[in-house]
Parts: C-alpha cells; sequence; structure tokens
C-alpha cells in the first residue's frame, strides 16, 4: 500500500500503541493532521492552546502512564515554546515524543521561515533528537525513538519532520507493534553484596525515585522494607512511588527539606538508593552525601548505567531496573528498629503546624482534604511556595499519583492535570496553583472544556510571586520590587471557560465549596483567599523580613 509521510507516521504511532496525542496545530505538518482525521478513537489529538501546555500535558501524560506523551507542533516558535515540556520532561525522567514541523529539506541551511536546527537546539535537552531525511526510513526512526523515551533512564525524544517527508508517498510498511524490552536485571552476585552491605549497617536509609515503577515492582520494594524495617526516603517530588501510609515511610527528600530527612540521610551509615537521578534537591544543594565520594555507604541501583557514578561514586553500583531489583530483594535483619520508629514518628509530626494567618487556613483545608480525597487520586502543582500543600501535607496512597516538575517548572499544574483527566476521564484529579503560577497557563482551560477533560483547580490566591518574594525578604528586606500581583476575576475567567467556579473567602466555607466542585459535571475552578503572610506553614512574611533585618542590624 502506497501511503504519505504523515499517514505513515500516525500508523507506526498508533501500532506502537498511542493513544492519546497533545498539540497546536501547524502548516509544517498539515499531511499529519489529515491522517489524524481517521484515527478518532484511535490515536486522538487533544487540540491545546498553547505549545508550552501542549508539552507540559505530553510530559505529565507520560509521567503518568509510563508510555511516551505524544505532542505535536510546528517550527519556530511552536517548538520554542514546547521546549518547557521537553526540558520538565528530561528533569522527570518521563518518557515523551515531541514531533516537530520542520521547513522542507529544499531549503535546510538558509534559515528559511520560522527554520531551526533541531540537533544543534535540543542536543542537549533532549535525550535524543533527530531529523528525517528519508521518508522510507520513517519507521525506523519512530521506533528508536519510542524505544529510546522508555528505557533505560525514561526521557523526551524530539523528532523534526521536515514538510517534504510528510507529503512525500512512499511503500514503507508500518511498525507492527512496539519491542518486547525487559529491565535489566541485577546479578545474583550484585544483590548478595547489596544484602552483605546492608546487613552490616546500623542506619540504612533506602531512597527510591523514578517514575518508571510498576505496581508489581513498587509492591515487591515495600515488603522488602517493611520486613526489614529500613526507613524509606522519597526523592523530590516522588513521594507518590511509596505507601506514605507505610510505618516505614518518613519523609521526602526535596526542596524545602525538613530537619529530621536532613538528619536522617547525614547520619546514615548505608544507603541504598534505587532508581534515584541525585539532583540538587534531593541532596540539598549536593551538602548530605560528599562529592564525589559520600562518607555514607552508597549502593546505587539504576537502570541507565549514565547515572551510576554520574555524581557520587558508589560503593555498590547496580545496573538494574528498579522493578527487577525490588523483585530480587530478600529481607535483611538487624537491630535498627528504634532508627526507623523515631523517623517514622518524626514523619508524622511534620503535619501539625500553626494555624495560618488570614481568610483560609491551608493547614485545615489540607487536613480536611487528607481525609476527604478517594484513594486513587491525582494531584497536580506547579511551582511556589504553595506546593508545600500537595507535597508535604497529604499521605499518597499506593493508587493516588502526585504530577509535579522537578524542573521546578511553573505552570505545568494545569496542563499536567488535564492531561491526567484525558489519561483517567473517571478519576477525580485536584491541581494546586498558585495565582501566579495559574496564569502561566491559564487559558488550557479551554483546552479542558474541549476535550472534556475538566479537573478540580484550587487557585491558592495572595496577591503575590510567593516563592521569589521569600527570598526577596530574606536578602533585600522591606525593598519589595517586582513581585506584586495584580490578579483578574478567576472566577469570572473560569466560569468563560464553562467551568463551576467560586470564590472561597473563609476556612469554614472551603467544605461545601469542594463538594460542590467534586459534584459539578464541568469540573471546578476554587479561588482560596489566603493571606501574604501565610507564605510559609511555620514562618510568616513578616517574621522572614524581621529575621532579615535583624541580621543586617546585628552585622552593620
Amino acid at each position: 500500500m502506497v501511503r504519505n509521510g504523515g499517514r505513515l507516521l500516525v500508523e507506526c504511532l498508533i501500532a506502537l500503541g498511542a493513544a492519546k496525542s497533545f498539540g497546536v496545530p501547524g502548516e509544517s505538518y498539515l499531511a499529519v493532521l489529515d491522517a489524524l482525521h481517521d484515527t478518532r478513537g484511535k490515536l486522538d489529538y487533544v487540540l491545546c492552546r498553547n505549545e508550552g501546555g501542549a508539552a507540559f500535558m505530553a510530559s505529565a501524560y507520560g509521567k503518568l502512564t509510563g508510555t511516551p506523551g505524544i505532542c505535536f507542533v510546528t517550527r519556530g516558535p511552536g517548538v520554542t515554546n514546547a521546549s518547557i515540556g521537553v526540558h520538565t520532561a528530561m528533569q522527570d525522567s518521563s518518557p515523551m515524543i515531541l514531533f516537530v514541523g520542520q521547513v522542507g529539506t529544499d531549503m535546510k541551511g538558509r534559515e528559511a521561515f520560522q527554520e531551526i536546527d533541531y540537533r544543534a537546539v535540543y542536543g542537549t535537552v533532549a535525550k535524543w533528537a533527530v531529523e528525517i531525511d528519508d521518508v522510507s526510513r520513517l519507521p525506523e526512526i519512530v521506533a528508536r525513538a519510542w524505544t529510546t523515551a522508555v528505557t533505560g533512564r525514561p526521557g523526551p525524544v524530539v523528532v523534526a519532520l521536515p514538510e517534504d517527508m510528510l507529503t512525500t508517498v512512499t511503500e514503507a510498511e508500518p511498525l507492527s507493534g512496539p519491542a518486547t524490552i525487559f529491565e535489566p536485571a541485577p546479578t545474583a552476585d550484585a544483590v548478595a553484596s547489596a544484602h552483605k552491605l546492608l546487613a552490616g549497617a546500623e542506619r540504612p536509609v533506602l531512597l527510591i525515585g523514578g517514575a518508571n515503577w510498576t505496581a508489581d515492582g513498587r509492591a515487591a520494594l515495600q515488603t522488602f522494607a517493611e520486613a526489614s524495617d529500613i526507613p524509606v526516603v522519597a526523592a523530590f517530588r516522588y513521594q507518590d512511588q511509596f505507601d506514605n501510609h507505610s510505618p516505614v515511610f518518613v519523609g521526602e527528600a526535596g526542596v524545602g527539606m525538613v530537619a529530621h530527612v536532613k538528619k536522617l540521610i547525614g547520619d546514615a551509615d548505608v544507603i541504598l538508593a534505587v532508581n534515584v537521578r541525585f539532583g540538587e534537591m534531593t541532596t540539598d544543594g549536593y551538602t548530605l552525601l560528599d562529592v564525589p565520594m559520600p562518607r555514607q555507604k552508597l549502593i546505587h541501583v539504576h537502570g541507565s548505567d549514565r547515572e551510576i557514578g554520574k555524581i557520587y561514586v558508589p560503593t555498590i553500583g547496580i545496573h538494574a531496573g528498579p522493578n527487577a531489583f525490588a523483585k530480587a530483594l530478600t529481607p535483611v535483619k538487624a537491630a535498627w528498629a528504634d532508627w526507623r520508629t523515631a523517623a517514622r514518628k518524626a514523619y508524622e509530626g511534620t503535619f501539625a503546624a500553626p494555624v495560618q494567618p488570614g481568610p483560609v487556613d491551608m493547614v485545615a483545608v489540607s487536613a480536611w482534604l487528607r481525609e476527604t480525597l478517594p484513594a486513587d487520586v491525582i494531584l497536580t502543582n506547579g511551582a511556589g511556595n504553595f506546593t508545600v500543600w500537595p507535597n508535604k501535607f497529604f499521605k499518597f496512597g499506593p493508587q493516588a499519583r502526585l504530577l509535579a516538575p522537578q524542573s521546578g517548572a511553573m505552570g505545568y499544574g494545569l496542563p499536567a492535570a488535564i492531561a491526567a483527566k484525558v489519561a483517567y476521564p473517571g478519576r477525580t484529579v485536584v491541581c494546586f496553583a498558585g495565582d501566579g503560577d495559574f496564569q502561566m497557563n491559564c487559558q488550557e482551560l479551554g483546552t479542558a472544556m474541549q476535550a472534556g477533560a475538566q479537573p478540580i483547580v484550587l487557585i491558592i490566591n495572595n496577591g503575590i510571586y510567593g516563592t521569589i518574594r521569600a527570598h526577596q525578604e530574606r536578602n533585600y528586606p522591606a525593598r519589595v520590587s517586582g513581585t506584586s500581583l495584580e490578579n483578574p476575576d478567576f472566577v469570572a475567567l473560569a466560569k468563560a471557560y464553562g467551568f463551576h467556579a467560586e470564590r472561597v473567602e473563609s476556612t469554614e466555607d472551603f467544605a461545601a465549596a469542594f463538594q460542590r466542585a467534586l459534584n459539578s459535571a464541568t469540573g471546578a475552578v476554587l479561588d482560596i483567599a489566603i493571606s501574604p503572610e501565610a507564605l510559609t506553614p511555620r514562618q510568616t512574611l513578616s517574621q522572614m523580613r524581621d529575621a532579615a533585618l535583624a541580621s543586617q542590624k546585628a552585622k552593620a
């Protein structure tokens, strides 16, 4: 059968298992859009409002499902808008494929209209960047892109599609299906060595991360940790990968790391790190473990050999997938029950915080949500001080998920929530967004409306860019500049997009408003009034300023 490159691409993606895609249309890939006309119900196209939002959706979809999030954007301005999603997918280790329209091959190298050298621009941002230059090789390249995105350390792939490659007719056959690729498994010697090192520990810690866990792998790791009574710490924004209700779970090593987690990692004598990319947040700026030789004995297990020894020289490095490794573990018995018990007690204590100043107390709201939200809830957030509520004041059970960017990208939460509703329309999805964060991608409410993928959005509205104001007050106290916001009427805006919307002016009003949001068939936006003073759970804005002024005075 003869077909053009656009149809060949779409047929290959369907064969690989792609069911959803996200994008903003462009004339550079009209042949793909034409092929998608006939694939509704097989490969759906979610029409987005901005390429940044579309790329965030694809990144979040990949993180949530474990299959590549597919994104289509046009050349030049389209793909540069989408770059934020590629960077986020890379830091999140999320499988994603970004397909980009490109100028025709006969115009390349002339700085034609919207031309970009994708290999050069994305070579250091994506896991792989490639351009199709022979339509007959399209199935080969797409298969490699899919495999690259999901294996080893998952990540984003950028595939440039010259316009003439999509319109050229070819007799090349589409793919018949994906490859079955098993995780690298640990050798018996590797598992025995890790077991021996753990058995000799006095203060062990199990540090877990990564987004490519299976349910069986997570269950096996939990069984091992509980049978061994080892305290478990989640890497930055991966606390949903281990049951927080388990007696061995003791917290998250991330931004705003609580004192007991810092001390736990610092005092540990053996750290078993499984599926962890050692980023700045998880290591408290690379201070909790010495670079490059940690004082703790480190067992680093990862599905990518490139991660082992990248920053820290491990005592034992094991190239293995997290699920295969977890299933190979057997319990370790030793006398460290007090170590784990103290850490769990400290973790439980982190949920207590003072009453917050201002109209709505998010400590009380978070406590109510912990008791009320369904077991399979999906929470999402972008970036800002408000993320403390979904990240530090919620307990994720084995069915709950968190979609939050390791890149610290503002504006991620709403597109991620829409992607989650696209993937799982029957589940409750709650997006936490600051007022500044929400306005990075609030236009994607239109995408949600059109796709029928409408989450519940909680706008934590304090009228400031909170994180930056906090840094500002600590470093330049009482000199406010560029961090105050004048906001629109969020309720009117949400209603214009067909959402149920309310303004919540008091703590007492929240529960009823949220129940109405849950019962709404149109999704909901709740504009929650909080005080700028309630910038962190345990220190007000004024306290930050006063402490900084006192420090300046003492140094004068």
